[in-house]
């Protein structure tokens, strides 16, 4: 057995007391994908109600499901700290493990500075409408502060344990989903009292369907990104191996119905579908159960946006934690805290980076996000591939099903989502700029790496990932 206060390399130490049980568990993943249907609205405005229904429907199957069986593979297989940089690490050498890391790092630059930034103009909203003050919009300097504050507030709780950031997400977690339950079950029982045909027209009179279909399919995947998050936590998870992949089973249909149950209802209720855009939710629900739920809805955006920040600040600083370890980036950043056991100093810098991005966070960049954190995805799927070539008799306590043939649906399902979504940016206006930006971002990797290699790394050794063999495993 480890001593805990030196562990392996890989291994952050956590107590059990300390570690994330399984409905905590299912609280953070759920605001590391989602956070509730905020955002969807202007899906229902671009697609028409048809294709917003069908789409929130069809895309946690053909991609929530495929990410989530091969995250449950290799993350019961290797449950250690860094997660899919980890995976990919072992499977396909320590460039592609770095490009893993990187990419997935430097696109929290940008998409974690959107929360801070969300809470504050949430913020400004309920001023508004509540008080008629309009600090917020008008001052830039007490609209940063706020960011600021809910940046280091959460800093505070990541420092001290996955277990109180899972606490934290329970309480956001039943603040935020109660509304929209309500208002599901209202839209629910208009639907059978008064029927109509909600989902109508299917798609805008100027739209096609596929034209329709691509326009909200990066809106969509948007909102189901990050299942493969909290794998670099793994080890900061209570029975990882039995937990991980209930999480993932739980989170799927919890996420779905979160965002199927308030857009059906909102469209029962406020047929005017060619009027939603972003923001719209709390006016749609004051017209499904009354201005109570309403304000509910719109104080629940404020704390989904903290909650989202929280939660993901919990994954992704673990990211330049287990790249320091390896010393792709400086080895101060492995510091543990000497209390809690977490790597601290990798929170900091996370925020420190984050503060300075809220000044001008780029919500128009969500297209970028999208496309890196695809290629990334998409070396985890090539790990998964890998690893069942090369490492046959890997210990596996959970497979995607079907051999083979199994493997190549749950690859090439996520891969066509992403080419249809490249192809619908491609031929967008704007999109040349936005794949533009998406290339340079991920040539950033390959143009660091052998710079960090030489003044950085220099001649230490890259970390092994533990795993083990079951003579049974193959296959």
């Amino acid at each position: 057995m480890s001593d805990p206060k030196h562990p392996e390399e890989g291994q952050l130490p956590a107590s059990p007391g300390r570690k994330l049980t399984l409905l905590p568990l299912v609280m953070v993943m759920f605001f590391t994908v989602s956070g509730g249907a905020y955002g969807l609205e202007d899906l229902v405005g671009q697609s028409g109600p048809g294709m917003a229904l069908l789409l929130i429907i069809v895309t946690p199957i053909i991609w929530s499901l495929p990410t989530a069986l091969m995250v449950a593979e290799l993350s019961t297989a290797m449950p250690v700290a860094g997660g899919y940089y980890a995976w990919v690490k072992k499977a396909l050498g320590p460039f592609w493990g770095f490009q893993e890391g990187w990419w997935s790092w430097i696109t929290s630059f940008v998409d974690m500075a959107i929360y801070p930034v969300l809470f504050a103009d949430y913020l400004n909203t309920l001023l508004v409408q509540q008080f008629d003050n309009h600090l917020l919009e008008e001052n830039w300097l007490a609209h940063w502060l706020v960011t600021l504050v809910v940046i280091w507030t959460f800093v505070f709780v990541n420092i001290r344990g996955a277990k109180g950031v899972g606490k934290w997400s329970n309480y956001f977690g039943a603040f935020v989903l109660i509304p929209f339950g309500v208002m599901g079950v209202i839209g629910l029982s208009s639907a059978i009292t008064s029927p109509s045909e909600f989902w109508a027209p299917f798609v805008p009179e100027d739209s096609t369907i596929l034209g329709s279909f691509g326009t909200g399919l990066c809106v969509v995947m948007w909102n189901y990104l990050g299942w493969d998050g909290l794998s670099t936590v793994s080890d900061e998870i209570h029975e990882p191996r039995r937990n991980f992949p209930r999480g993932l089973a739980l989170t799927i249909p919890l996420v779905t119905l979160a965002y199927l149950l308030p857009v059906g209802a909102g469209l029962q209720a406020s047929p005017d579908w060619a009027g939603w855009t972003a923001g719209y939710f709390p006016t749609v629900a004051a017209k499904v159960g009354g201005q109570w739920l309403g304000t509910w809805l719109a104080i629940g955006g404020l704390v989904s946006a903290a909650a989202l920040f929280n939660a993901l600040m919990l994954s992704i600083s673990r990211l330049p934690y287990v790249m320091a370890e390896d010393r792709f980036l400086p080895s101060f950043i492995t510091k543990r805290h000497p209390k809690y056991d977490t790597p601290y100093v990798a929170i900091i810098l996370c925020a420190t980076v984050y503060s300075f991005f809220t000044l001008s966070a780029f919500s128009s960049l969500v297209v970028v996000d999208v496309i890196v954190y695809s290629a990334s995805l998409m070396l985890e799927f090539a790990a998964l591939i890998a690893l069942r070539y090369k490492e046959p008799t890997m210990k596996r306590p959970v497979r995607v099903p079907g051999g083979w043939f199994g493997i190549a649906v749950v690859t090439a399902l996520p891969a066509a989502v992403l080419a249809l979504a490249v192809y619908s940016t491609a031929t967008d206006d704007g999109g040349a700029t936005a794949m533009l930006m998406s290339a340079a971002a991920i040539a950033t990797g390959p143009i660091l790496y052998p710079f960090l290699v030489k003044f950085v790394k220099k001649d230490h050794p890259t970390g092994a990932v533990p795993i083990e063999y079951d003579e049974l495993g193959a296959g």
